[in-house]
C-alpha cells in the first residue's frame, strides 16, 4: 500500500507556471506506475498524465501536450507535474495516482488502485 500527498496548488494568473508534487510513502515507489488526474466541479475526473516505473514512458492529455510536463525521482519518492502556460480551463483539483497494475490502460483513473486528497489549482483570467 502507498500515501499519496499532493501539495504546490494555488491561485495563479493565466499564462503562469505552477510545480505540482506528490510525496509518496510505503511500499517502493519505483514498483507504482504514477498519474496526475484532475477534476473540475461539475465534471468527471479526467487523465492529465502518466509515467511509467523507471520514468521511460511518458503520456498526456491532449489538452496540456506541450505545456505540462509529468517526471519523478524514484531515489525522494516524488512525484512533479510541472504546468506552464496556464488557462482557466486547467481550473481544477489535481490528484497523483499509483497503480501496479500490468494490464489495462495507464490513462483511466480504474488502472490506479491509490489517489491522494488532491491539490487545488486556479487560474485566474
Amino acid at each position: 500500500q502507498v500515501q499519496l500527498v499532493e501539495s504546490g496548488g494555488g491561485l495563479v494568473q493565466a499564462g503562469g507556471s505552477l510545480r505540482l508534487s506528490c510525496t509518496a510513502s510505503g511500499r517502493t515507489f519505483s514498483s507504482y506506475t504514477m498519474g496526475w488526474f484532475r477534476q473540475a466541479p461539475g465534471k468527471e475526473r479526467e487523465f492529465v498524465a502518466f509515467i511509467s516505473r523507471i520514468g521511460g514512458r511518458t503520456d498526456y492529455a491532449d489538452s496540456v501536450k506541450g505545456r505540462f510536463t509529468i517526471s519523478r525521482d524514484n531515489a525522494k519518492n516524488m512525484l512533479y507535474l510541472q504546468m506552464n502556460s496556464l488557462t482557466p480551463e486547467d481550473t481544477a483539483s489535481y490528484y497523483c495516482a499509483a497503480s501496479t497494475s500490468r494490464w489495462g490502460t495507464p490513462t483511466g483513473p480504474s488502472y490506479y488502485a491509490y489517489f491522494g486528497q488532491g491539490t487545488q489549482v486556479t487560474v485566474s483570467s
